[in-house]
């Protein structure tokens, strides 16, 4: 299933509730436990969503491109920020806070259904997350992130189907396991003949192969 977006037709109603945002690739948008306070638009760019432990080690949680929405935290009142958010790309957002939206809310019920099916997204997302932490082994991780990263084109996240650009250490933070050990299980994906690797991409040969892992 595609991912849910913002479409472009609606951004001008966060234009004029919020404010254009710009950050360097790299750069910090906000840190773990910081206040909640704006929800954030990504008009250009990719953002990592990620979550810091006190060892000093991440969980990137999840890649998200322009269209998709951040901060709903910012939804509860007095909220901290739960997770951590950097830029991975030169990125441009609209930043607005709640009561700011809440009249383009009244005037747009597609917005308001957009909105609502994101935030459903979210849920489902981390939910997914908790099962496969729990229940796949790495060999199912690195296979299941594989197949639903490229099962559509997704020309905001630089994703072309069945290939790509991630390097192994990116793959590794996204799927909760050491370099080491995702490149060891892509190289043996490679031996039989599931994918091709190159540099900072990853191509799916046999998308039979990966799913039969999950079986």
């Amino acid at each position: 299933m595609k991912k849910i977006k913002i479409p472009e037709t609606l951004f001008t109603y966060f234009e004029q509730a919020g404010q254009k945002r710009y950050y360097r690739k790299n750069s910090i948008i906000y840190m773990q436990e910081d206040q909640a306070t704006d929800l954030y638009l990504i008009t250009n760019g990719r953002v990592r969503v990620y979550s810091l432990f006190k060892d000093g080690r991440e969980m990137t949680i999840e890649i998200i491109e322009k269209g998709r929405i951040f901060g709903d935290s910012s939804f509860i009142q007095e909220a901290t920020r739960p997770v951590s958010v950097s830029a991975v790309s030169d990125v441009e957002l609209i930043s607005c806070s709640l009561d700011a939206m809440l009249p383009y809310l009244a005037l747009s019920p597609e917005l308001t259904r957009r909105l609502f099916q994101l935030l459903s997204e979210t849920c489902q997302h981390l939910s997914s997350l908790l099962d496969r932490s729990y229940f796949y082994d790495r060999y199912q991780k690195v296979a299941i992130f594989l197949l639903e990263q490229t099962r559509f084109a997704n020309k905001d996240k630089a994703i072309r189907q069945n290939e790509l650009c991630y390097s192994h250490e990116e793959i590794a933070e996204c799927v909760g396991l050491n370099r080491v050990t995702v490149t060891k299980i892509l190289n043996e994906f490679q031996e039989n003949g599931w994918v091709l690797l190159s540099y900072k991409k990853v191509v799916i040969l046999e998308r039979d192969g990966l799913a039969s892992l999950l079986k």
